[in-house]
């Protein structure tokens, strides 16, 4: 029988990193960054590509086109981060060579990543750790990108396109029988259920596989007692995914897997139907942790047959609005001027910061958990309250330091809230938040 082991493990959210964070310490900063190096295992996601901004910028980025100057890996690393994910919707905001170039800016650090790779196989595949007294795996996936983003598998006469690991979403907007033949009524006035039926015939298109539900306008629609919105996971991509989370079961003491997801329930800091469907045939392929992020706030925490999910861990490092150059498409989706810098273009973003990321505390609060497991039963977690500094200029904002006092009990105290549906119970002592026995330890 194999040794017993123990871990710590600290879990974070997306870190948008443009500048160094870890050169001007005040002691805050440093008694975080303690935390993170004190750490069997420190994971991060990692929301920028650190490509020296090379390759093409796409379009369609996921809201900011993230690049950033290699060197931010060493200041991560530098902090104390062991495990990164990496597929979210910025891991293609430089095309297919911007990827490449990150891969091979991590690789060259033999940095522990997962979620993008060469190929679909590689993109889905585990990344293993060594630590302390035991092997780390870690799998990651997004549900949220662009079309064409999503790694391509190989075949024996062509190569698979490099990309993100997906976690493909079915949407389907439950209406009452009324609103649904009004939108049928719509469809055929218009044509548009006509060049339906036409692509239908001619190959391009393929009828739902519930015949209830009627395709309108690249949405599906289904009739039903009172509107609702359902979200499942594509049953393809779930099984891949789940069968690696199995494998790593196999292979691992510790098995993270990692998602970030922008799409939310009835408000912002619900999470959507099928992320806790996935999370929690995660958990039941032989996951010890689910760790979401993407929606930049903080969303609560499940305990699910005893191992955490936390279905959003907000920002940790918001340095977005910092980033050196942006490209001629994001002026022209922001409506901004060419001829402004890029701070005049966030400024115009955000009217002065009236409104978007600057005018919501929400963003620049965070809570970093550790996870204390005994062999594969969890101990008990440590909630360690963050703030990014919401009010101070943009050039100082946006670093992670350890809250105290009324900023770090407001901290906790919503995320406390955000978790009580899931039948979570926290306990708030001394600037720190605790579940299960952590507080004993």
């Amino acid at each position: 029988m194999s040794e017993r082991h123990s871990a710590r493990v600290l879990l974070t959210g997306d870190s948008m990193i443009t500048r160094r964070v870890t050169r001007r310490l005040d002691p805050a900063v440093q008694r975080l960054v303690d935390l993170v190096q004190g750490a069997d295992l420190a994971f991060t996601n990692l929301e920028v590509l650190p490509n020296d901004f090379r390759g093409f910028p796409i379009q369609e980025s996921g809201g900011t086109h993230l690049a950033a100057r290699s060197w931010v890996l060493d200041d991560l690393l530098d902090f104390g981060f062991t495990l990164f994910a990496c597929a979210n919707n910025h891991s293609l905001d430089y095309g297919i060579e911007g990827l490449l170039a990150a891969i091979e800016e991590l690789e060259a650090r033999q940095i522990t990543f997962a979620g993008i790779g060469p190929n679909l196989e590689r993109a889905r595949a585990p990344a293993y750790l060594e630590y302390r007294s035991g092997i780390a795996a870690l799998i990651a996936c997004a549900s949220t990108f662009a079309t064409g983003q999503q790694a391509a598998a190989q075949r024996p006469d062509l190569p698979g396109r490099p990309g993100l690991n997906p976690l493909r979403v079915e949407t389907t907007y439950e209406v009452t029988a009324r609103q649904l033949a009004a939108l049928r009524e719509i469809a055929e006035a218009l044509g548009l259920e006509q060049q339906r039926l036409e692509r239908i015939q001619l190959g391009f298109a393929f009828p739902p596989s519930d015949s209830a539900v009627f395709p309108f306008l690249e949405a599906r629609f289904r009739p039903a007692e009172r509107p609702a919105v359902r979200t499942v996971p594509v049953r393809h991509d779930l099984d891949a995914i789940l069968a690696w989370t199995r494998d790593a079961r196999c292979r691992a003491d510790l098995v993270i897997v990692s998602i970030h997801a922008h799409e939310q329930g009835a408000t912002k800091e619900e999470p959507a139907e099928f992320l806790m469907t996935f999370a929690r045939s995660a958990i039941d392929a032989g996951a010890d942790v689910v760790v979401g992020h993407g929606p930049h706030l903080l969303r609560g925490m499940e305990l699910y047959r005893g191992k955490p999910i936390f279905y959003s861990l907000g920002n940790f490092i918001a340095q977005n609005e910092l980033v050196e150059f942006l490209p001629a498409d994001a002026y022209e989706r922001f409506r901004a001027d060419p001829t402004m810098t890029p701070s005049q273009v966030f400024l115009h973003r955000n009217e002065n910061e009236r409104k978007s990321f600057p005018a919501d505390r929400r963003y620049w609060q965070t809570v970093v958990p550790i996870c204390e497991f005994e062999g594969n039963e969890l101990r008990g977690i440590e909630l360690w309250p963050v703030s990014l500094g919401f009010g101070q200029p943009v050039y100082r904002r946006g670093q992670p330091r350890l809250a105290d006092g009324d900023e770090a009990r407001e901290i906790l105290e919503r995320f406390a809230t955000l978790s009580r549906p899931f039948g979570t119970v926290i306990r708030i002592e001394h600037d720190c938040g605790y579940v299960g026995d952590s507080a004993s330890m």
